[in-house]
């Protein structure tokens, strides 16, 4: 991924949405800092609808004993 920085940018934005629409992604970059990334539309709408991890889970095909139980034991003393 190129870093770009902002006046550069922003001389240069259809060249840098151009390439982002091909898969070239930028970070845009002020005082040297990243600040921002350019993505493609398609990219960025991948990356958004990645579902959470207990979603995921929810889904999962699980199925009684597939998952360990819970201890229910006391602590044990550690005897500090």
């Amino acid at each position: 991924m190129r870093e770009i920085q902002l006046r550069d940018a922003k001389a240069s934005l259809s060249a840098v949405v151009a390439d982002a629409r091909r898969g070239e992604a930028a970070i845009i970059t002020r005082h040297g800092k990243p600040e921002a990334v350019i993505l493609g539309f398609e990219e960025w709408q991948r990356l958004s609808h990645v579902p959470s991890f207990g979603k995921l889970l929810m889904a999962a095909p699980l199925e009684k004993g597939d998952l360990p139980r819970r201890n229910t034991a006391p602590p044990r003393d550690s005897g500090l």
